[in-house]
């Protein structure tokens, strides 16, 4: 591939050399035995997230909430889920986490709220209250029935009819978590000064739910990338974080590279970076989504991170992730879980976090957990699941085929408790679990990690480091090489005199590589989940899974 032109100095930001940790808080751990991981749980683990040296701590929401939707659905802006904690154990947490140099950042879910929330208590009282603006009604259809045909993305239409005004309201998640109407700046208004009064606690940014869906337009059936998106998101900038040193990190499903600038870009005073999803969505099955997967594709997964990289070389961030609170496990499924558990988790970390852009680790990431083998759909606890098992059993998918799709991309695969011992429950808790543990707690824990220097764990604090100490790993020019190669992952990062070359084998087979001419260098090998390489033959042997990046001088 030619090489690729050369970058603008890009203005520094401090997140650009941080390393992210998601703590999904039901699950991560719990100090008072109900079962539910809680903020005092979240504050007593701050040294081992200081040990493994991250810099952020991005929280799943802890607001107050009835929890149909595990804190997705927030009736109280400005109050904490009693199961998690106060807001004394919060601003704690806060305090506690800055003197170790972590900052927090919180998940803004403001597409929609709770059924409980205050306001949509009052918008649902009649047409005329002064709320009802701040959702969507509408009136039933020529039909009676809904006004389109707008679907949920948890299954269903996206409208229910609430019987007191005789309208619909819109939901595009669950039926409990109504949708606010970004075009009212009464509403806008109530988000940004709720933004402000949690900046002023001293948080370090936000982590934004679905927010393409903000600017839809309902009577048009258009949900995500609506024309008044953007203006939405300046505006939320100019009062809010715009003047602030933080981190915002926008989740868009519908971004594609071209869109990514619009919300990212130098001069758009938008957002740092968003989480978009074309590395997930390629592998879904082109009927039944995500519930039957399609085989993996080395090939295509390149393409895809090699596009992300090379749109985003000049202006913008990236994100980096192989998984979170709605994905599956990262080593289950990317890498080989049963067969190289321990080699395939440190390959996709050393690919994931040398390339440009901000690290997202997902707990538990770090010590190799794994998907859960639930064998019953009465094991699972997702709404998305339990409502997708009988829209799927509806339309004809076996119960057998669903338990597959679900073990292999259902959210609870990451939402079972972390797991830091070989303790009851993984240490997790000294009561009983929300949700069951994974059962292989007691030979994968972060107890066990942190004692064996060739654990995954010692792996993600080694490139958590690395990043810190070479540039080039921050804003080094991405090339890929071997592009349509089916088995191993080659790119390289150039900055100065400085080049990193990343040579990864996506396999569980011993695999000969050929090294192309203009990467044949030796230097210094930074990292390794095998034996140390520090010169690229003509042909390099490598192990199943094997991954290791080389730093070689240039003329």
């Amino acid at each position: 591939m030619a090489e690729q032109p050369t970058s603008p100095a890009m203005e520094r930001k401090w997140w650009h050399t941080a390393t992210v940790y998601q703590i999904y808080p039901r699950s991560f751990a719990d100090s008072n035995g109900d079962g539910i991981g809680d903020l005092p749980g979240i504050a007593s683990k701050l040294d081992y997230l200081k040990n493994l040296g991250v810099d952020v701590i991005w929280l799943s929401p802890i607001y107050k909430s009835p929890m149909d939707d595990n804190g997705y659905d927030i009736s109280d802006y400005q109050d904490i889920a009693p199961e998690f904690g106060t807001l004394a154990d919060f601003d704690h947490l806060v305090a506690e986490a800055r003197t170790r140099g972590i900052g927090i950042v919180l998940d803004l879910v403001v597409n929609h709220t709770s059924d409980e929330h205050p306001w949509f208590l009052e918008s649902r009282k009649s047409p005329s209250n002064p709320y009802r603006d701040f959702y969507i009604w509408r009136k039933p259809g020529p039909d009676g029935g809904p006004p389109n045909g707008l679907m949920s993305s948890f299954g269903g239409p996206a409208w229910t009819l609430d019987p007191q005004t005789g309208e619909y309201y819109l939901h595009l998640f669950s039926r409990r978590q109504p949708d606010l109407n970004w075009e009212n700046p009464k509403v806008r208004r109530e988000i940004y000064d709720m933004m402000n009064w949690w900046l002023e606690r001293g948080i370090a940014g936000f982590r934004m739910d679905v927010i393409d869906y903000i600017g839809k337009q309902v009577d048009q059936e258009l949900v995500k990338d609506g024309p008044h998106l953007h203006d939405y998101l300046q505006e939320m900038n100019r009062e809010t974080f715009g003047g602030r040193n933080i981190l915002t990190v926008g989740e868009a499903w519908s971004a594609t590279p071209g869109s990514a600038l619009l919300y990212t870009g130098r001069d758009r005073n938008e957002l740092s970076m968003v989480f978009q999803f074309e590395h997930v969505t390629q592998q879904w099955d082109e009927v039944y989504g995500k519930w039957r997967s399609k085989p993996f594709d080395l090939v295509k997964l390149k393409s895809v991170l090699s596009k992300w990289q090379y749109a985003l070389s000049e202006d913008g961030w990236n994100s980096l992730f192989w998984g979170n609170h709605d994905l599956p496990r990262a080593v289950s499924k990317y890498g080989d879980s049963t067969g190289y558990p321990s080699e395939s988790a440190k390959m996709l970390a050393t690919v994931l976090h040398l390339l440009k852009g901000t690290p997202f680790i997902y707990q538990g990431e770090e010590i190799g957990m794994t998907n859960v083998p639930f064998t019953k759909i009465d094991q699972y606890r997702d709404i998305e699941t339990l409502n997708m098992h009988r829209l799927h059993m509806e339309a004809g998918l076996s119960p057998e085929e669903f338990i597959k799709g679900a073990n292999d991309n259902a959210r609870d695969n990451a939402r079972t408790p972390m797991q830091w011992s070989a303790a009851p429950h993984g240490g997790f808790s000294s009561g009983v679990p929300w949700i069951e543990v994974n059962p292989n707690y007691t030979t994968i824990n972060a107890e066990a990690a942190m004692t064996d220097e060739r654990s995954v764990w010692n792996h993600y604090r080694q490139l958590i480091a690395l990043r810190k100490a070479h540039p080039v790993i921050v804003y080094g020019l991405y090339q890929s090489w071997l592009d349509q190669h089916p088995d191993v992952f080659v790119y390289s990062r150039s900055l100065d005199h400085e080049r990193l070359v990343v040579i990864a084998n996506f396999t569980a087979r011993q695999v000969s590589l050929t090294i192309p001419d203009e990467l044949k260098t030796s230097g210094q090998c930074l990292i390794s989940n095998c034996q140390p390489i520090d010169n690229l033959d003509p042909i390099v042997e490598l192990k199943p899974y094997e991954a290791f990046a080389i730093l070689s001088p240039t003329a």
